[in-house]
């Protein structure tokens, strides 16, 4: 049984026009200890999917259809109350902002122990101890001292760290991370993606990797789910996917991405932009953007098909397919 599950999700937003779908329908599984890349432009619908799963969905957005399952148990349709027991102890989240996650009138090792005395019976004692093991662990050098430093006293790696330390406090099944290198320097994202990427597998923890970045998910995911107006368009392995994309969406994706070391190339730009929620075309969402769209992607709807490779596509005419493009 997978340990994260997500069934036909449809999440939409109520406006006084009717209700806006965002997110169309959407369906994956994590098995434990792996890692799925989400990826899309923004607008996707990426974030509201994790933000749905960790329980966070504010009005005028809700879940209007489907269902989140987290190691057999819904928990889509749970109260607040019971949703906050299962958020930090099953389930962990790291967001894009450090600064914005972490209390700035807080120290990190008042903030850290505060959160494992919540989710662990330990005593102040015991919850400094483990304070300063997991600071240890995601690789903050001197974390004895660093549990007296505030938030704006580190720096932005340093601060995801601290976060990513947060998230593990209580060993948690599932882990999500809401673009966890955006905010940080170049130099600075790869470290934090392996230190993610470590640390989850070493505790078998499942990670929901939410990101704008093929790059990011090539890095360290074992499968990738391609978001496009709120639908996933594609779901594999992420060799496979970036060996051979089926779907001209993700084919754009990819050819978006400089090659170092190759032959300078045009790269490839994908024409318009992400609709509208009130403006999604009908048929396929991608067709206005798409070279290749004939009249059935303009009236039908495309739904996920098998495509071998432990992978899916929801395309009339995918790469590789019989009268497909080839």
């Amino acid at each position: 049984m997978p340990l994260l599950e997500v069934e036909e999700l449809r999440i939409v937003f109520d406006t006084r026009k009717g209700p806006l779908c965002a997110v169309d329908r959407a369906s994956f599984a994590i098995d434990r200890g792996e890692i799925l890349g989400l990826v899309g432009e923004s607008g996707a619908g990426k974030s509201l999917i994790a933000t749905a799963i960790i329980g966070l969905l504010a009005p005028p957005a809700r879940i209007a259809g489907g269902t989140v399952r987290l190691a057999g148990r819904r928990i889509d349709d749970l109260d607040a109350e019971a949703m906050r027991r299962i958020r930090g102890r099953a389930i962990g989240a790291i967001f894009q902002d450090p600064l914005g996650a972490l209390n700035p009138l807080f120290t990190i090792g008042r903030q850290l122990e505060e959160t494992i005395r919540v989710h662990r019976a330990l005593d102040r004692r015991a919850a400094r101890a483990r304070a300063v093991e997991l600071l240890r662990a995601v690789g903050i050098p001197d974390p004895e001292r660093r549990l007296d430093a505030y938030p704006h006293e580190l720096s932005g790696g340093m601060r995801q760290r601290v976060v990513i330390a947060l998230a593990l406090c209580a060993d948690p099944l599932l882990v999500v991370a809401d673009e966890p290198t955006t905010a940080l320097d170049v130099s600075v994202q790869a470290q934090i993606l392996r230190l993610l990427e470590q640390s989850c597998r070493e505790r078998g923890a499942a990670v929901l990797l939410v990101t704008h970045d093929l790059g990011a998910i090539g890095a360290i995911a074992d499968r990738v789910a391609v978001l496009y107006a709120g639908r996933i368009v594609e779901i594999g392995p992420v060799a496979a996917v970036v060996r051979n994309p089926r779907h001209p969406y993700t084919r754009g994706l990819l050819g978006a991405i400089p090659r170092i070391g190759a032959r300078p190339r045009r790269l490839v730009q994908i024409e318009g932009t992400m609709p509208r929620l009130d403006a999604v075309p009908t048929g396929c969402a991608f067709h206005p953007r798409c070279p290749h769209a004939v009249a059935r992607c303009r009236g039908e709807r495309p739904e996920l098909e098998p495509m071998g490779e432990a992978r899916a596509v929801a395309c009339f005419r995918p790469r590789g397919a019989e009268g497909g493009l080839g």
